[in-house]
């Protein structure tokens, strides 16, 4: 299926209401995303999205340099916030296609919570569900959110993040040490 969305559409903004819930998952409000992500950061419902091709390859993502907050860092495939009102099957679907112009069905595997300060540029504080997909299309990624991506397989992950040969974000590090642990059948990891 093919991206209708111009490689540099603008698909995010920090006046876009995210939605503020509690430590159970539970609305308690919305909040402009600039907001969300000042200082320590607000509580906020987010998603991240591992996409894997059928040769058992992960697709990274390396953020644009304009992103506020940790650009130019390598990623998983994809990772957001549904807007309110939007559950999250919407909002994966949607920033799945929107950014990497893709789809695929996704399958949730487990949620977190976390806080991870930028220096002072801000926080990310997010209550995260993490997802599992599988495709084959082509990538067509939006210029404004995704700088760069490929496709690595498990091991060559492994080796990079042990050698820390590029920057990652901390909220990859830290799935990423679930995802392998937890789901090493399914990812062909023995």
């Amino acid at each position: 299926m093919s991206n209708s969305l111009p490689e540099h559409a603008v698909v995010s903004c920090e006046s876009e209401n995210l939605i503020l819930v509690d430590q159970h998952d539970r609305e308690i409000g919305t909040l402009d995303k600039a907001a969300c992500h000042d200082g320590q950061g607000i509580l906020h419902r987010a998603f991240s999205l591992f996409i894997f091709n059928s040769k058992g390859e992960l697709l990274l993502q390396k953020r644009s340099s304009q992103k506020r907050l940790w650009g130019g860092y390598w990623s998983n495939s994809c990772c957001s916030h549904p807007r309110a009102g939007e559950d999250m099957a919407e909002a994966t679907s949607r920033r799945l296609q929107q950014e990497l112009g893709i789809h695929c069905p996704l399958h949730f595997l487990y949620k977190f919570e976390y806080q991870a300060s930028f220096g002072d540029e801000g926080s990310e504080h997010e209550l995260c569900s993490v997802y599992l997909g599988q495709s084959d299309e082509s990538v067509i990624a939006n210029l404004n959110e995704v700088e760069d991506w490929r496709f690595v397989e498990p091991s060559s992950l492994e080796k990079e993040m042990h050698e820390e040969t590029g920057p990652f974000t901390p909220w990859f590090k830290m799935e990423w040490q679930e995802v392998r642990s937890r789901y090493r059948d399914i990812l062909g990891l023995g």
